[in-house]
């Protein structure tokens, strides 16, 4: 130790202070100690919570993503002859076969300069010259100066200003021996209303045109019932589905039947249920208790844990018992459709009475899930139960199920602008003060502890010198009588 630039360690007393003191203050820091892993505990505490948050929120996601028969229903349709068109399903379509005949595709205009001209980079006429027509109700016009006036230059110009509408490009006709280049004019869009017209040209050995396509309109009959599109996309003839024309058929229409994908459907609960039991599974762990290991996890016995399991359950099997007895097909629940509750919490998919009731009826099956209606509180005020209650007449289970993890993950603006947090937020937040407030203490304690320290030193450091003198006056004493 040192006191006074001197370095005292028992030279006099003939004790180990540094050792007696070093004991002293681990006795002192053991409160310190315990404290310190407290504040580790709540860390992982807090590291568990977040953990369980991004389980919850997944689950909460996917819930939402099924909330909606497009989103858990899945689609596929086949032909009875490939080539003809091609089908993409875009929502719900109706089930069933129909027929379709294309009588035409969609085609664009595209005109031609058909004046042979030698070389593409070589000056046309003298003076200035005018190039127009007009697309798509816009007129354009070009002035073409002779300096500028050679075909690939020409093409420039009506790219640099028309290109939104045509593409104007030079084509050699001929051979690379005896090369014949000609500028094409297309339009850029197909159907009728995209037309080329009043094509004119001033420019000398630019005067001839020839229209080499004529725009037109894509023509189909879908049961029979005659519709035309300006593309080949036919967007809004059969609902949720998209028909692109590919071929004209000129024997007898093709059949294309639209029906519920089970396996697909199969793939979306089975993904539901993956989330749902990481979510209960990581519950579980943290609770488990047995005599020779104790508790499983830092969070057995959390009350949040158990409110947000409660909170989750209760959106999907609290089923309004009327409901139930007035369900005569076996459609109210979870597990009349095929999706089983375990002993354990989790869930598990039964996969041939899940088939069985989609077949039975697609729509009875969807409405169980989905939110076909929206969502309406009448307009009840925030952080109120009202608030989060649908009062229309359908509210599918994960749309329920997606409005109360909501609930519970994010917080809610009130009326005056202020925030209610969610379980999550609380419960962080509480952890977080607490690991604050234990921080605070450690300081003090830790304050206390260097006090400590330099009132030891200087009792030690003052024995020491007590000590030292005696043992001088001793000496002096017994030379003096010796």
């Amino acid at each position: 130790m040192e006191f006074g630039g001197i370095q005292f360690g028992g030279l006099a007393s003939g004790l180990d202070t540094q050792a007696i003191i070093q004991a002293i203050l681990g006795v002192e820091r053991v409160p310190i100690s315990q404290l310190q892993a407290r504040v580790e505990t709540e860390n992982s505490k807090l590291s568990l919570f977040g953990t369980l948050k991004g389980h919850v929120s997944s689950l909460r996601d996917k819930a939402e993503a099924l909330s909606t028969s497009g989103g858990l229903l899945e689609f596929s349709v086949t032909a009875s002859e490939e080539g003809v068109a091609s089908f993409s399903v875009t929502g719900a379509p109706p089930t069933g076969a129909h027929t379709l005949q294309v009588n035409s595709l969609a085609s664009a205009d595209r005109w031609t300069f058909t004046d042979d001209v030698s070389d593409p980079d070589a000056d046309l006429g003298v003076g200035t010259q005018q190039l127009s027509f007009d697309i798509n109700s816009v007129s354009y016009a070009f002035t073409i100066d002779s300096a500028d006036s050679s075909l690939n230059e020409i093409a420039e110009e009506i790219n640099s200003l028309a290109g939104d509408d045509v593409t104007a490009s030079v084509i050699n006709t001929g051979t690379s021996g005896s090369p014949s280049y000609q500028l094409v004019i297309a339009g850029d869009s197909t159907g009728e209303d995209y037309a080329i017209t009043n094509l004119a040209s001033t420019i000398d050995g630019l005067t001839t045109t020839e229209q080499l396509t004529v725009a037109a309109n894509a023509e189909i009959e879908v049961d029979g019932l005659t519709i035309q599109r300006e593309s080949n996309v036919f967007e809004d003839v059969v609902e949720g589905l998209t028909i692109n024309a590919e071929s004209v058929n000129t024997g007898s229409p093709i059949t294309f039947t639209a029906d519920i994908d089970a396996t697909a459907v199969e793939a979306n609960l089975q993904s539901f249920i993956d989330e749902y039991n990481e979510v209960i599974n990581f519950i579980n762990d943290q609770n488990v208790y047995t005599e020779d290991d104790g508790a499983g996890g830092l969070l057995f016995g959390d009350a949040s844990l158990r409110s947000i399991r409660s909170t989750i359950n209760a959106a999907l099997f609290n089923v309004d018992p009327s409901v139930v007895a007035a369900d005569a097909t076996g459609f109210s629940t979870l597990g009349l459709v095929g999706v089983d509750l375990n002993t354990d919490g989790t869930l598990s998919l039964d996969s041939a009475t899940l088939s069985s009731k989609l077949t039975e009826d697609p729509d009875a099956f969807a409405d169980l899930f989905a939110d076909e209606d929206g969502f309406d509180n009448t307009g009840a005020a925030v952080n109120t139960s009202e608030y989060f209650e649908d009062t229309t007449s359908d509210s599918g289970l994960f749309a329920t199920l997606f409005r109360e993890i909501d609930r519970m993950v994010e917080s809610q603006e009130l009326a005056d602008g202020s925030f209610y947090d969610g379980i999550f937020a609380r419960r962080e937040e509480a952890i977080r003060s607490d690991v604050d407030r234990i921080d605070d203490r450690i300081q003090v304690l830790e304050d206390r502890l260097v006090t400590k320290e330099d009132q030891l030193v200087a009792q030690y450091t003052a024995l020491e010198q007590l000590i030292a003198g005696l043992n001088s006056q001793g000496a002096a004493l017994t030379a003096g009588l010796g």
